[in-house]
């Protein structure tokens, strides 16, 4: 069964881009004690998720601050190297933090895997935005098409909080 509101995160890890090179983040650093937010992609540089979904929530970050979020982070199906690129080339270096789950493992422990291989993309994860408090989901935005970033947008997330 997907994950839904009420549900604690499982244990996993992401790659993510440190001084000295990829290093492994788990779901316990990011999520343990932290109110934050996590959006999901299908993946990096993507139409929908590089002109829709990021944008809105590099434009809302000081308004999700602001209602007490430590943390806004993005995840997909894509190498630390991309979602490091990704990450340069938007301008969220310091505003949103990237958690690449490469193979993804996160995305499955969540059952929020998508079949993209009709457009070359393998197995991806589904658009999502969701509001974590120490683990536990307390908000999830489910998009039931990959090309839309609606329901799942900044903006949607914000009139919930």
């Amino acid at each position: 069964m997907p994950i839904k509101v009420g549900d604690r995160l499982p244990e996993g890890k992401f790659r993510v881009m440190g001084p000295e090179g990829p290093a492994w983040k788990t779901t316990d650093e990011m999520f343990k004690g932290k109110r934050i937010v996590l959006f999901a992609v299908p993946g990096a540089f993507t139409p929908t998720c590089n002109n829709s979904h990021l944008p809105g929530f590099l434009k809302n970050a000081d308004a999700l601050k602001a209602k007490g979020v430590d943390a806004i982070a993005v995840t997909g199906v894509n190498d630390v190297f991309v979602m490091e690129a990704w990450k340069k080339s938007t301008g969220a270096t310091g505003k949103i933090e990237f958690l690449a789950d490469g193979n993804g493992d996160f995305a499955k422990a969540l059952e929020m895997t998508m079949d993209g291989s009709g457009g070359g993309l393998g197995t991806r994860s589904k658009r999502y935005a969701m509001l974590v408090e120490d683990g536990v989901v307390k908000r999830l935005n489910v998009e039931e098409a990959p090309g839309k970033a609606e329901n799942s947008s900044a903006d949607n997330l914000l009139k919930q909080m």
